[in-house]
């Protein structure tokens, strides 16, 4: 399975707050209000199952949660832990 696509799925049909948007890798999720806080708790639920890892309050940042690219790169850096 591929975490980029499956989580650009995701966005797209569960968690989008504006569905006429189309959310692709680097779409800004956060800063454009596509995904609000709740949002950002749901995806950080769902990374945690799908890693297989509890993810550190401390991550949950824009840095790792701006953009779809960005949460795979997250995702991979928590993966090798």
């Amino acid at each position: 399975m591929d975490l980029r696509n499956d989580l650009i799925e995701l966005i797209n049909t569960e968690i989008t707050l504006d569905p006429s948007v189309p959310v692709e890798g680097n779409t800004d999720l956060l800063l454009t209000g596509l995904v609000d806080s709740l949002g950002v708790v749901e995806l950080v639920g769902w990374l945690e199952e799908r890693v297989g890892t509890e993810i550190d309050p401390i991550d949950v940042v824009l840095e790792n949660f701006q953009t779809v690219d960005q949460m795979v790169a997250f995702a991979s850096r928590i993966e090798v832990r």
